[in-house]
């Protein structure tokens, strides 16, 4: 069975960091695009970063770009997603997903085929 599980998230201050872990299972990770996703209360679903499966592209929305890196461990089956300088706007339940797509979107996420149930991160003081 094909899986992706994320862990990580938890509450931090203001221009705290945390690292997000997408565990893969099922498959082999060498072979996909991961992507991150991001869902606050009452907003609609936008995409954050994802790496291509040969970590040669990254790509980030312009509202994390500077603040938040992407990066990942074939061996590991894992691909992490590190947030620093965290805001308030940065709150809301954070999923991974794979993707078959090359490069990389975050656009697109009905490209996406599996996805996790999400982990969740709040910023507040």
């Amino acid at each position: 069975q094909w899986q992706v599980v994320e862990s990580g998230g938890g509450l931090v201050q203001p221009g705290g960091s945390l690292r997000l872990s997408c565990a893969v299972r099922g498959f082999t990770l060498d072979y996909y695009a991961i992507g991150w996703f991001r869902q606050a209360p009452g907003k609609e679903r936008e995409g954050v970063s994802c790496i291509g499966s040969s970590a040669g592209s990254t790509v980030y929305a312009d509202s994390v770009k500077g603040r938040f890196s992407i990066l990942r461990d074939n061996p590991k089956a894992t691909v992490y997603l590190q947030m620093n300088s965290l805001k308030p706007e940065d709150t809301g339940l954070y999923f991974c997903a794979r993707t078959p797509l090359e490069p990389c979107s975050i656009q697109v996420p009905r490209a996406y085929d599996v996805w996790g149930q999400g982990t969740q991160v709040t910023v507040s003081s």
